[in-house]
């Protein structure tokens, strides 16, 4: 399995790891709730260095980007960032990923972990093909990532950056410094929180790592693996790649509509319009469970015996005392409210539709 620069930590925590992807990676430190609540509470920090980033630069950097993703980002000024997705000819979702424009002609997309190489193949193939006056480049494994997420990130990561935290805006981000390093700080985040998204050296990241761990002490951070990062985003009702969309579902199947552009031309346009016009057929939705048990993946779902649908995702919520879940079902039944029974096993066992997302935070 891969590592990552913060590895020896994890192991000095006694995190428990796992395969994740290729990658080894904490899925706990203590447990999945206590860290939950943490990063709720107060503070969690994540070690998100098996993501990947890729630099796109030059004169037709934009041009690239607009065919190669669904989001028009003609609009975007320098210092923000957008959620957009990367699709197939098909139409099907490869990734959903953000895209940072650091300068008129410099952007940096930031991937999911496990498609980040059918990414970069992908969206070099198109540039090749094109001709596109500009040039691509893998930085992953020279970049480090941390997530610092909770209502006490912002005072916790102040106390280590010049950068004024509290005019940076949602889904903006700043070049500066965090204890003296070069880095990239991202109001942005995977939990539902607010939260920062910090970029440094692969090989300094560490040393971010132990100096918001001992200037968040004092404010009730943790450290926090992937069990609480999958039961944060759940809650929030956002979505993991290769899990609740993959290549053969589209974002109109997803709540990702609103990051398709129809005014513009993009890979897979084609193919989405055609689903679209044909009728979609199946919607991602969020179930409850009102009798006993949790919905976990591939568990399937019924209304009055007939079978509408299968679960993507599913856990028990320690914010909400509750079983919660993703699924896909018949757009027939997807109405909020709609009563459902999911095969947990041999037990068929009650749940309802309900509005995404589950949790949100109080401004």
């Amino acid at each position: 399995m891969k590592k990552t620069p913060l590895y020896e930590k994890h192991i000095a925590q006694k995190a428990k790891i796992i395969d994740f992807g290729g990658w080894a990676m904490p899925v706990q430190y203590t447990n999945v709730i206590d860290e939950h609540k943490a990063t709720r509470g107060a503070a969690g920090l994540f070690d998100i260095c098996h993501m990947g980033e890729i630099e796109v630069e030059g004169p037709q950097a934009l041009d690239l980007l607009q065919l190669v993703l669904t989001r028009n980002l003609a609009d975007q000024t320098i210092g923000q960032v957008k959620l957009s997705a990367l699709l197939n000819e098909e139409g099907g979702i490869i990734d959903d990923l953000t895209v940072y424009k650091l300068d008129e002609n410099s952007y940096m997309l930031v991937t999911n972990a496990t498609p980040k190489d059918r990414d970069w193949q992908w969206i070099n193939l198109i540039w090749r093909s094109k001709g596109f006056d500009c040039s691509l480049k893998d930085i992953s494994d020279t970049m480090g990532k941390l997530d610092l997420q909770g209502p006490r990130s912002e005072e916790i990561l102040q106390r280590l950056t010049e950068a004024n935290l509290k005019t940076l805006r949602f889904y903006h981000f700043c070049e500066s410094q965090v204890v003296g390093f070069p880095a990239i700080i991202s109001r942005s985040g995977y939990t539902g929180e607010d939260g920062f998204e910090i970029y440094a050296a692969g090989n300094i990241i560490g040393n971010i790592w132990d100096k918001l761990m001992i200037a968040g002490a004092q404010s009730g951070l943790k450290p926090a693996g992937l069990g609480a990062r999958d039961t944060l985003r759940l809650e929030a009702g956002m979505m993991l790649n290769g899990q609740d969309m993959t290549e053969s579902v589209s974002p109109l199947e997803v709540p990702y509509s609103w990051i398709v552009d129809a005014n513009k031309e993009f890979v897979g346009k084609t193919a989405l319009m055609a689903r679209k016009n044909s009728g979609i057929g199946n919607k991602l939705v969020g179930i409850e469970m009102t009798g006993r048990g949790i919905a976990r993946h591939g568990y399937k779902v019924f209304h009055h015996l007939r079978e509408i649908g299968i679960v993507t995702s599913g856990t028990f919520s320690p914010t909400l005392n509750k079983a919660i879940g993703l699924a896909f079902v018949d757009m027939a039944y997807s109405a909020p409210d709609t009563e459902i029974t999911v095969a947990i096993r041999n037990t068929m066992t009650e749940a309802k539709i309900v509005k995404l997302p589950f949790y949100k935070r109080e401004k």
